[in-house]
């Protein structure tokens, strides 16, 4: 064979043996790229309230659809002062996207003008990765409580000493209250708790006449006929029970009052794992078992984008501090 056709042939079979291994090498870095943009040890997903509220329902749905993406998720429920001992744990942690937090009106809203210094800052502090859900808060009186309705429930807290708890200072059910004493005229004694797990057997004793809770913890009491339920805080009924009336329905026109959370991690995440976070908790949402779980329970899921979330705690943390600058509240 002459010497060019082997030239030629051995450049032919060089050519090719080089795509063939720039191709496996692209692939290689596609693969691993793919894969460092979920984070590469285990995830904590802190949760700043006790087990058994709304924010360690959505933490507990994420950890369970989440492990088949192949770090183990735990949940790690670190509650106190309103919720800011979790937070500034989490503030505190790398941005790697290993640890991550369930956000709420109160941690990355309210307590920002509740509080008078915060060992964390709510906005600086975080990487927002999407909103996650909503519900209205219940407000529910202990059996024994004379009133049945807003009006009835008004009108006896001008005669009669009443308190209602919450699940910490700061958090939307004590701001749903303290927005009740100020637009009906009265004054509750707001008694906070480290979580409504802690209210509720004080609730149920009569030892706190009523709380504004969280729709999914309180749903199940109403139902099973242990409290009464008297309106819900959204503007508009909830689907969940289309039965209760709104507190603006019901005497206080204006009075609108709703939890929500929120997935964040540490400021500095890097942009790749925020999405890759963002997308994987959009599909868990849009399970057609988790949608109906969580309907169940009052909460209305509804992802969206980093700015959507970031832009939502702006506008809510200005909407608060006019509600505590109004109504005087203090942390207790």
């Amino acid at each position: 064979m002459p010497i060019r056709s082997l030239s030629r042939m051995s450049l032919r079979q060089m050519l090719i043996s080089s795509s063939v291994l720039l191709v496996g090498f692209a692939l290689h870095a596609a693969a691993h790229a793919q894969s460092a943009l979920w984070p590469t040890k285990p995830i904590r997903i802190v949760v700043t309230f006790p087990p058994g509220g709304a924010p360690d329902t959505l933490a507990r749905v994420l950890a369970e659809k989440w492990a088949a993406l192949g770090q183990p998720v735990t949940v790690d429920n670190k509650p106190g002062a309103g919720g800011n001992i979790g937070a500034d744990f989490v503030a505190k942690s790398p941005g790697d996207g290993a640890t991550l937090i369930i956000g709420t009106v109160g941690t990355h809203a309210i307590n920002a003008s509740l509080y008078d210094k915060l060992p964390y800052n709510h906005i600086k502090d975080f990487t927002p990765i999407t909103f996650l859900a909503s519900t209205p808060n219940l407000l529910v009186v202990n059996k024994t409580v004379p009133a049945t309705t807003v009006k009835e429930l008004i009108e006896l807290a001008k005669t009669t000493p009443l308190s209602f708890g919450s699940s910490g200072s700061g958090t939307s059910i004590h701001l749903s209250g303290e927005l009740f004493n100020t637009l009906a005229g009265v004054k509750m004694q707001h008694i906070p708790y480290k979580g409504r797990a802690q209210a509720v057997p004080d609730l149920l004793g009569g030892r706190i006449h009523m709380i504004f809770d969280n729709m999914p913890s309180a749903l199940p009491l109403v139902k099973a006929g242990e409290v009464r339920a008297i309106a819900v805080t959204s503007a508009n009924r909830s689907p969940a029970a289309p039965g209760i009336p709104t507190i603006a329905e019901s005497g206080l026109p204006g009075f609108e009052a709703t939890s929500w959370f929120a997935l964040l991690g540490p400021a500095g995440m890097p942009r790749d794992v925020q999405a890759r976070i963002n997308q994987e908790t959009a599909k868990v949402l849009a399970m057609p078992d988790v949608r109906e779980k969580l309907s169940g329970l009052g909460l209305e899921a509804g992802p969206g984008t980093p700015e959507a979330l970031a832009s939502l705690m702006q506008s809510e943390t200005a909407k608060w501090a006019k509600v505590v600058k109004e109504s005087g509240a203090k942390p207790d």
